[in-house]
């Protein structure tokens, strides 16, 4: 027998490899604080970027993977298959990301800035947007895992560039800072 991702054996590893991840950062972020090296800054700004990255890779993934699934009878293997892949992905990547991302960055805000500047202040906002986002493709995951998406491959196509145009703003303030 054959075995598939779709099956709940393989879910349970991808969910196992993922906790041991979360678990690896995390004791590194611990080792770091421990430890406190000169350069604790530039530990916790590479963390974060790299938290940064896995979250905009599953931001701009997971409206590819609504817009194949709207085309998916409701149902059928292929369906059952995107909402495994929806899943998994909000899960193991998307959620973790975010915690880790809004973490690192309020930690950075704080110690580095004291959430002073305004720059500081409108990429929160973009932020918040950022994450609001997040919410709705969260929402849109628990509908299509019911089988009640009332969105078209068209919205969606929409939607996917959301996160594209507010991670632009979200670089472009944190790096110009032109506030």
């Amino acid at each position: 027998m054959i075995e598939r991702q779709t099956d709940i054996q393989p879910g349970k590893k991808a969910r196992t490899r993922a906790f041991i991840a979360i678990g690896l950062f995390v004791a590194l972020l611990a080792g770091l604080f421990v430890w406190q090296p000169d350069n604790l800054y530039l530990w916790i700004k590479a963390l974060h970027i790299i938290a940064v990255m896995s979250w905009m890779a599953a931001l701009l993934y997971m409206p590819r993977l609504f817009i194949y699934h709207t085309d998916a009878a409701p149902g059928s293997e292929q369906s059952e298959t995107f909402k495994m892949m929806e899943q998994r992905l909000l899960k193991v990547i998307m959620n973790p990301a975010m915690m880790i991302t809004w973490v690192l960055g309020l930690y950075l805000a704080w110690s580095v800035y004291g959430f002073q500047g305004g720059w500081l202040h409108a990429k929160l906002l973009l932020v918040v947007l950022l994450t609001g986002v997040h919410m709705m493709f969260s929402r849109a995951v628990t509908a299509f895992a019911r089988d009640e998406n009332t969105r078209s491959a068209r919205y969606w196509r929409l939607m996917n560039e959301a996160p594209t145009l507010l991670m632009i703003l979200i670089v472009i303030v944190a790096v110009v800072k032109p506030f």
